[in-house]
């Protein structure tokens, strides 16, 4: 199972196949290097270039500048197959989620720490990075409606992206903000705090007016 956040590994493409696919394929695996190694203060399109093998021309033609490079790593973890873990509980499947993101991060953690420094100085990274986390929310909004049909949450409006959130966050916070050591009961622990305060009602789309 491919983890969501996961831009590390090299991606089928989708779009048609021979020659430009193979560039691109090359391309923006030598940008995935370049970020793990450098950072994104170090990544030029032609250091990029040489690492593909392939001419800046062809570079620069296609992908402008940084930014593109950057965006396009980004879309591309959306062009996977990444289907939401399905255990049979929402603990069991928040946990298995958790699990998949801790992998991802402890794997190669300086490139999810520099892709997402890079948003910061590219509003076309940015917005690519935000087109990615709709759509994984999105799709793992099944978690919650799967929840609420077994009877695990009220049958009410539930927030569905707020409830992820929750349960993911611990883990963004703990390796990618404090740099700390991969704790292995934090997937589930996150997870079952977030079931917690789902259950409560924590999460429900009904907002109570102030008085």
């Amino acid at each position: 199972m491919t983890d969501p956040t996961d831009l590390t590994a090299p991606r089928p493409d989708r779009r048609p196949g021979g020659r430009t696919a193979r560039v691109r394929a090359r391309v923006l695996d030598a940008v995935r290097a370049e970020l793990t190694e450098s950072g994104h203060e170090g990544l030029t399109m032609e250091g990029v270039a040489t690492r593909a093998g392939v001419h800046r021309t062809t570079v620069y033609r296609r992908w402008r500048d940084v930014g593109g490079l950057l965006a396009d790593v980004i879309d591309a973890a959306g062009e996977t197959d990444w289907r939401p873990p399905d255990t049979g509980s929402l603990r069991g499947d928040l946990t298995a989620l958790n699990q998949e993101i801790q992998e991802s991060l402890v794997v190669r953690p300086s490139f999810a720490v520099a892709l997402m420094a890079a948003s910061f100085h590219s509003e076309q990274a940015a917005r690519a990075q935000t087109r990615l986390w709709a759509d994984r929310y999105a799709q793992c909004e099944v978690l919650v409606e799967r929840a609420v049909a077994r009877g695990e949450l009220p049958a009410r409006d539930a927030d569905a992206r707020s409830l992820l959130i929750a349960a993911t966050a611990p883990l963004y916070h703990q390796l990618v903000l404090l740099r700390a050591d991969p704790d292995p009961r934090l997937p589930e622990r996150a997870a079952a705090a977030a079931v917690l305060a789902a259950a409560a009602g924590a999460f429900s789309g009904r907002r109570e007016e102030s008085t």
